[in-house]
């Protein structure tokens, strides 16, 4: 297993809480910044060099500043580092997870949405700031994209490479840390634990039930409506291509 965090200490942190758990569990901890391009392609060829293949790829990415702010590259923060910074660390971890599909005939992809998609739309001319920002909207956005690219992904990935995207539900965690007291305090009673949260993401990586599954958005806490924009295949492949550009990868084909 590898923790790639940008904050080092918590990372280490959680690995000697899952070796605690779980005795002789090996886990790497590897610095990854997902506001900065140099940053995941340094993380990728480090991983590269550590582990030859990659079974399943656990993307997680929940940045939701109050304040505006920017990316390396420019980008507005909620959709480079929650959107942006996966879709091209996938790409380039493509290698090693279809290596582990021809090995086991099984590897995977989880993309952590939300719920908050079904208010969000993809503005292009807001990839790069907004004249007026809120956070909402511009975290909607970014989860809008997260889920519009597991749909994108699905129908281009080879046989026993699948990928799926989750809600995790209102979870009990750090991103709501800006939020003021008052307004944390009412939110507080109607979140769920991140260990129930943390199960659907390990069902969807590892569970035989998604073995031969693609392509699905799942919830740990209901409701999960699907917006109309998110289902829309044009909109899905206009999002990749524009994408691909921005990271500077090559786009993958359908099949």
């Amino acid at each position: 297993m590898c923790l790639a965090c940008r904050n080092q200490a918590k990372a280490e942190a959680a690995r000697d809480e899952i070796v605690r758990r779980t005795p002789g569990a090996e886990v790497d901890v590897l610095s990854l910044d997902l506001s900065s391009f140099e940053h995941i392609h340094r993380f990728a060829t480090d991983l590269a060099a550590r582990h030859e293949r990659v079974d399943a790829l656990i993307n997680n990415a929940g940045a939701s500043p109050l304040k505006q702010q920017f990316t390396v590259e420019g980008f507005e923060l909620q959709f480079g580092a929650n959107y942006l910074g996966p879709f091209l660390l996938t790409h380039l971890l493509l290698p090693q997870l279809r290596l582990a599909a021809e090995q086991t005939g099984d590897a995977r992809i989880v993309h952590v949405a939300s719920v908050a998609h079904n208010i969000g739309r993809i503005d292009p001319d807001t990839f790069r700031g907004r004249s007026k920002y809120r956070p909402f909207p511009a975290y909607a956005q970014s989860k809008l994209a997260n889920l519009m690219f597991n749909f994108a992904l699905a129908r281009r990935l080879p046989d026993g490479l699948s990928t799926h995207a989750m809600h995790p539900g209102g979870v009990d965690s750090d991103i709501y840390r800006e939020l003021p007291r008052p307004v944390h305090a009412a939110l507080r009673p109607f979140l769920i634990s991140a260990d129930r949260a943390g199960r659907l993401g390990t069902e969807l990586a590892l569970s035989p039930e998604y073995r031969d599954r693609s392509g699905e958005y799942l919830t740990a806490q209901r409701p999960n409506p699907v917006s109309r924009r998110a289902r829309d295949v044009a909109a899905q492949e206009a999002l990749y291509a524009e994408s691909a550009v921005l990271a500077g990868v090559e786009p993958l084909t359908r099949r």
